[in-house]
């Protein structure tokens, strides 16, 4: 029976390795395992242990906090980590869209002028829809 945290460590876990752009097989690969386990570890089957988790932060490039990141309340309920708030559970179901992946791997395929003017444009627009809605 899987565990809550488990569940939600494993689709951290997938959110990162898609957003990065890799299969199963490939982390698998780079970690030493076979990419049954990595499945494993996404749906909640398998405890991720403290050195594995490690290993997958430093492939992933991000820090072992990314894991625990958003945790629903009914497991930070019984903790005493605050609960996260609506921006940040807001953010996290915009970065498990597909449309959303996709644009984040293509601004990162660009180079970094044209990325910097992708994101100056993306701001203007931003203040220019806040300035009409007001």
């Amino acid at each position: 029976m899987a565990n809550e945290i488990d569940l939600h460590v494993g689709k951290r876990l997938r959110r990162r390795r898609r957003l990065l752009g890799l299969t199963q097989q490939q982390l698998a690969e780079k970690v030493g395992i076979r990419f049954q386990q990595i499945q494993k570890y996404e749906c909640g089957a398998n405890r991720v242990t403290a050195s594995r988790l490690y290993e997958c932060a430093v492939i992933l490039n991000v820090p072992v906090g990314y894991f625990y990141e958003n945790m629903p309340q009914s497991i930070t309920a019984a903790s005493p980590v605050p609960p996260a708030n609506d921006r940040d559970l807001i953010a996290a179901d915009v970065l498990s869209q597909k449309e959303t992946l996709e644009l984040i791997r293509a601004y990162y395929k660009l180079g970094d002028r044209p990325r910097r003017r992708l994101l100056d444009l993306a701001k203007a627009l931003q203040d220019e829809s806040s300035s009409e809605a007001g």
